[in-house]
């Protein structure tokens, strides 16, 4: 007896430091991040002000004076506001209709959506770079980034609308059809608000996937519908890395979408348990 009580209690000291202990090294980087902002570029290379410097705001000055950081950061809101809204237009409706309407191809559907995932996105970055510039035309603009944002984030925003759709009972549809709700009304009066915890977790990764998507928001913009990641893809030179700079301008990226999951993380826990507890 005298040997469990003291396992007991030796659990309830060990795994709550345990879980501090993995906290923090998952947070230290982000922590380094925002430590390494203050210091000039020059401390940020020097071993010796590792952690000992003077403080400063220079390179956030810099930032919104000589960088227009405003303007990258509205860039950023837009097209992945946006992007995330059309991704749920179409998605809902498409979870929908595989959730409740199966087929015998439902769930090879379902798989080809996925693999759309695995393809290199350099296989089509050429192409898509050569379209956009000589035929379509719409290279560096709002319109490219939104599409291209929303159809990389489709797949998921799909398959996990669909996971939370199929923990609804059918009945409760059927009930509705039996009295005469369209199909829209069902969606919009039944489906979301049952799901809503569902849906605004897929919303708020699909956010999140689209405000950190690098690779096509640096090399399908130059100028006018450049985002935060083309900010902070600018802070570097021939003779190399502005560490000093690029921490702060990664900082300011990553600040808002912190903010935002630290905000919504009731809904997001929600979703992501969604249909875990009967």
């Amino acid at each position: 007896m005298a040997a469990v009580t003291e396992r007991s209690n030796f659990g309830k000291i060990a795994w709550p430091v345990v879980a501090w202990v993995v906290a923090l090294i998952f947070f230290f980087p982000i922590f380094w991040l925002v430590f390494t902002s203050f210091k000039t570029d020059a401390d940020a290379v020097k071993p010796e002000h590792l952690f000992f410097f003077t403080p400063t705001l220079e390179n956030y000055t810099n930032m919104t004076q000589n960088y227009d950081y405003w303007r990258f950061a509205i860039n950023s809101v837009i097209t992945s506001s946006f992007a995330t809204l059309f991704a749920l237009a179409v998605g809902v409706p498409c979870a929908y209709a595989m959730a409740f309407n199966p087929s015998r191809h439902t769930k090879d559907i379902l798989m080809w959506m996925l693999s759309t995932k695995m393809l290199p996105a350099a296989a089509v970055l050429y192409p898509m770079t050569f379209l956009t510039k000589n035929f379509l035309g719409i290279f560096d603009t709002h319109f490219l980034v939104i599409l291209v944002l929303c159809l990389i984030n489709l797949p998921i925003a799909i398959w996990m609308l669909f996971t939370y759709f199929k923990e609804i009972p059918k009945e409760i549809i059927e009930a509705s059809k039996m009295d005469g709700v369209t199909t829209w009304g069902e969606i919009k009066d039944i489906l979301i608000p049952l799901a809503w915890g569902g849906v605004a977790s897929t919303a708020l990764l699909t956010f999140i996937f689209c405000w950190n998507e690098a690779y096509w928001t640096v090399r399908l913009t130059t100028v006018d519908a450049a985002t935060l990641s083309k900010l902070i893809e600018g802070n570097r030179a021939p003779e190399g890395l502005f560490f000093g700079r690029l921490a702060a301008v990664s900082t300011a990226a990553v600040g808002p979408i912190v903010v935002l999951g630290w905000f919504c993380q009731k809904q997001l826990v929600q979703g992501l348990t969604f249909g875990a507890v009967k």
